[in-house]
């Protein structure tokens, strides 16, 4: 080898077009299988959280029944008294309303005895086959 060939591979720095592409690629390839399995992975948390949610609701609904002896006939008595004699509210974290996880109000009905949560799930609206309830 002479000096010459030495300063070339010396003076030789960073990548060629080739290897640039050859990582582009590899990422697409990556980007291309994870994102598809990541995406379905939002939904489910989302369902997820809002059962959790439901959940919390369904705790502070059960102490008001202890409370006061009934279950509320809103949900916002849950934040605020309307007049009952044992209301140590409000039952709810941080005395505000939440939402399931799509930024939707849920719905609260007393039934009887009992009481149903519902969230219309994904596509917002009640009365569908993804809605989200107690």
């Amino acid at each position: 080898m002479n000096r010459k060939d030495n300063r070339e591979n010396r003076d030789r720095k960073g990548f060629t077009l080739i290897e640039v592409l050859l990582v582009v690629v590899i990422i697409g390839i990556l980007v291309g299988v994870a994102v598809p399995k990541l995406s379905g992975r939002v939904k489910q948390t989302q369902i997820a959280g809002t059962r959790q949610t439901i959940r919390a609701i369904s705790v502070a609904i059960d102490v008001y029944e202890v409370d006061s002896g009934k279950y509320p006939s809103s949900i916002q008595n849950l934040l605020s008294s309307s007049g009952e004699a044992n209301w140590n509210g409000p039952y709810l974290k941080d005395g505000r309303m939440p939402t399931d996880a799509w930024g939707n109000a849920l719905q609260f009905s007393a039934q009887g005895s009992g009481y149903k949560i519902v969230s219309g799930g994904p596509d917002g609206s009640i009365g569908g086959s993804d809605d989200i309830t107690n």
